[in-house]
Parts: C-alpha cells; sequence; structure tokens
C-alpha cells in the first residue's frame, strides 16, 4: 500500500481578495513540490464533495447553509474580518472536507496505508457554527468525526503542529472524553485560545511554545508531552493538522521551525501509529503563508509519509 494525495482542482478556485496570504499559490507551491521525481508513487486521486451528513457530524445545518449558499456571484463576500468567499469557495470547501472523509474510506477499506489531503480554504480554526480564520468548514473534525461513526472506533485523535492554536477543533472535541487533541503553537498569538490550562475533560493538550522557540523547543514538546499522552490514549485512527507557518521563513508567525523539524515529527507520529492503530494517519493542509518554505516542509511532511508506506 502506497501514499495517497487528495486534491481537487476546485481548491484553487476559493479566490481571496488581493495581498491575503491564504492564497491558491499556496496549493499551486504544494503541489509543484509533489511532482518532484520521489513522489512519483504517490496515489493521487480527485477529491469527491462530501456530504451534508458528513458535515453535520461538526456543523449544524444553519452553519452549513450559511456557508453553501454564501458565496457571491461575482467578487468576495467578507465572512469576517479575515475571512472571505468568491463564487468558487462553495465548491472548494464541499471538496475540502470530502478529501478527508475520502482518505479515511480509502484507509480503511486497506487501499492505502496513509494520506495527504492538499487542500484549501484550511479548516482548523472553523468552529461549529462559526467560519473564521481563513477556515469554512472543519475539514479535519469532519475526518475524525466520520472515521469515528462510519467504522465504530471508539476514539480518535488530531494533532496539530500548526502556529496557530486550532480553536476550532479544540472547540469540537473538549467535551467528548473518545476524541483526543493536541496542539503545539506559538503562545501568544491569534487566535488567544490554546492556553496550557484548557484541558478539556483531560483530552485537550496544549503544548504553548513562546515566540522565538525553535527546534528543541518544539521536539521537547512532543517527545515529553504529546507522544506519551497520545500513546496513552491508543486511538483507532491519527489525523494531522499540518500546518507549516512556525516554520523561521513564515510571515504570520515568530517561531523557527525548519523543514527538517517537519520531518522528524512526521516520522515520530508515524512510528506511533503502526503501533497504536495499524499506521491510520491522514495529515491535512492547515496553514504555511511563504511559500518556499511552505513547498519545502510538504516535500519533508509527504516523505516521511512515504516512508511508512
Amino acid at each position: 500500500m502506497e501514499t495517497l494525495l487528495v486534491t481537487h482542482s476546485a481548491c484553487l478556485e476559493h479566490e481571496v481578495p488581493p495581498g491575503h496570504p491564504e492564497c491558491p499559490d499556496r496549493l499551486r507551491a504544494v503541489l509543484g513540490a509533489l511532482d518532484a521525481e520521489e513522489f512519483a508513487l504517490l496515489m493521487r486521486v480527485e477529491a469527491p464533495r462530501a456530504t451534508i451528513e458528513q458535515i453535520e457530524r461538526v456543523h449544524p445545518p444553519i452553519h452549513i447553509e450559511t456557508i453553501l449558499n454564501g458565496a457571491p456571484e461575482s467578487g468576495f463576500r467578507r465572512v469576517d474580518a479575515d475571512t472571505s468567499m468568491s463564487p468558487g469557495s462553495a465548491e472548494a470547501a464541499l471538496r475540502a472536507a470530502g478529501a478527508v472523509t475520502y482518505a479515511v474510506d480509502e484507509i480503511m477499506a486497506g487501499r492505502a496505508r496513509n494520506a495527504f489531503c492538499a487542500i484549501r480554504p484550511p479548516g482548523h480554526h472553523a468552529e461549529p457554527d462559526q467560519a473564521m480564520g481563513f477556515c469554512l468548514f472543519n475539514n479535519v473534525a469532519i475526518g475524525a468525526l466520520h472515521a469515528r461513526d462510519a467504522y465504530g472506533l471508539a476514539r480518535v485523535a488530531v494533532i496539530d503542529f500548526d502556529v496557530h492554536h486550532g480553536n476550532g477543533t479544540q472547540a469540537c472535541f473538549e467535551t467528548d472524553p473518545n476524541l483526543f487533541y493536541a496542539s503545539t503553537h506559538q503562545w501568544p498569538l491569534y487566535p488567544g485560545t490554546g492556553r496550557a490550562g484548557e484541558r478539556g475533560l483531560g483530552n485537550i493538550l496544549n503544548a504553548c511554545l513562546p515566540p522565538g522557540a525553535g527546534s528543541t523547543e518544539f521536539r521537547e514538546a512532543f517527545a515529553d508531552k504529546i507522544l506519551p499522552a497520545l500513546a496513552q490514549f491508543e486511538p483507532g485512527f491519527i489525523f494531522i493538522s499540518a500546518g507549516f507557518d512556525a516554520h523561521a521563513a513564515d510571515p504570520l508567525a515568530n517561531l523557527r521551525l525548519s523543514e527538517d523539524d517537519y520531518g522528524w515529527v512526521t516520522a515520530e507520529l508515524v512510528r506511533l501509529t503502526n503501533k497504536v492503530c495499524n499506521g491510520r494517519v491522514v495529515s491535512t493542509l492547515e496553514g504555511g503563508y511563504d511559500l518556499a518554505a511552505l513547498a519545502a516542509s510538504t516535500r519533508s511532511h509527504v516523505r516521511a509519509l512515504q516512508l511508512a508506506a
């Protein structure tokens, strides 16, 4: 079994206002990086649309209707101060969420070892009833609840190494002891959530990193906190919110990771999944706004996924 790459051209049609950092060129940079010869064995498929039933595991009908009916006929419609919709946004959001649920299905059917979903808009800031922070639907939470509910898995985990805290994913998980969410992120920083004291029912782990922190602090947070807690939780499926904006070159924050750190953490997570859940891991693109750093980090991340496949 090989690594699955799930994407869709509709994700390029989610346009943003001029100068906005979450632009289509991000996905072009990711896909260009994965066109290299070393990724020739990736199984490349187009994402289907997520079904309303799949999205409703996370978002109430009124939110889904607001997004699906909210795309303007032309130009942009502002959702919040940071988030806009264009004519192609609703279709992109359906394909982004659908990529993650499809990847789950392929892995559970034994047709893929693991998967990377190269999608946008990202998802981890989207709360159940609110789009925010460049995110419309919470793609990773939709995938996680699909894995649990469609396949009867007792416990599911999401690990988030985006530089910003995934407030939406935490909000979806914090009252359910069978869901685990762990995040490394810069603190303080947008969106203002993710303090170490936010523990949910004991199923939330926030490893805050101060501005200027780099490889040493990041790797210690995983080795000393997140990986042991994840192993103790014993999930049946692990998801990765793969944001690459903690890279030293990224313009939106102040951590100092390198692409090697993303390869290391991916390899560590894959090693753990091989022990606790038969290697079941789906990674989905979140942030990353320096195009060269995003491309290099994606290569390091997907290379580590492939080595496990």
